[in-house]
């Protein structure tokens, strides 16, 4: 097996965790995409091992909701079969909590001193509906406290590669206004750059956290590192690609 590649942030030293890359495109995170469903799964058991050893892989089925579910007991990391969420929370130790992404933000939280931690997945329409404030709330309802809680957003697609339409930009507030930058017209109709990772990291700090850091990583321009959604779209390709995002507690 080709080793994995694994970005981390001093933010959260200490706390086992890491963002994965694709190592070339070898590597395929998630049950939707290309390959053999058991091989995915040894893949994903393999990653989460690297994140802690003997911890068991706790993902969600993920379907863009502001869902969050409370791990308290491992499922079967299978393609069918998992628990619906767009985020996944914890305090028991020897879980690892992953969350799958092609584009959308992966954001790992922790509460070290309350022995708290979360993962969420943060595409446009989950960040609207609150998936991250909902995450904090179930971390808070664990013990963990607002101010305590570290925050790291991991590989995102970046502004200049987010060509947006207006009806896409219909589903926001004025408030999310500059986050929106003018982008040349095509096919007549206007266009925007919508800066994802900007509104995310803007909602982490208006929920009160202070400890929040973006690694800045462009998952569509980064061909060789990253999978990308939309990359593969444009490409036509029938089928995409997912990197995967886990912590777990020490």
């Amino acid at each position: 097996m080709i080793g994995f590649q694994i970005e981390r942030s001093a933010l959260l030293d200490g706390v086992p965790h890491g963002f994965f890359g694709s190592a070339g495109g070898v590597h395929q995170f998630g049950f939707g995409g290309p390959g053999d469903p058991a091989e995915v799964q040894a893949l994903r058991a393999a990653a989460a091992e690297a994140i802690r050893a003997g911890g068991r892989l706790a993902a969600p089925h993920q379907v863009h909701s502001p869902d969050v579910v409370v791990v308290d007991e491992i499922w079967d990391d299978a393609a069918a079969g998992r628990p619906v969420a767009d985020a996944v929370v914890t305090a028991t130790p020897g879980i690892v909590l992953g969350i799958v992404t092609a584009d959308c933000g992966p954001i790992l939280f922790a509460d070290a001193q309350a022995g708290v931690i979360g993962a969420a997945h943060a595409g446009w329409r989950g960040a609207v509906d609150g998936v991250l404030e909902n995450t904090m709330a179930a971390m808070e309802a664990l013990g963990a406290q607002r101010e305590r809680i570290t925050a790291v957003l991991g590989p995102t697609i970046a502004q200049p590669s987010y060509e947006v339409d207006a009806p896409f930009r219909a589903h926001f507030a004025v408030e999310a206004e500059p986050f929106f930058a003018l982008a040349l017209e095509r096919d007549g109709t206007p266009r925007w750059h919508f800066d994802l990772p900007g509104f995310i990291m803007a909602q982490l700090a208006a929920s009160g956290l202070s400890k929040i850091a973006n690694l800045g990583r462009d998952t569509f321009s980064h061909v060789a590192r990253y999978h990308s959604h939309r990359r593969s779209s444009q490409a036509g390709e029938a089928n995409y690609g997912r990197q995967i995002s886990m912590i777990a507690l020490p």
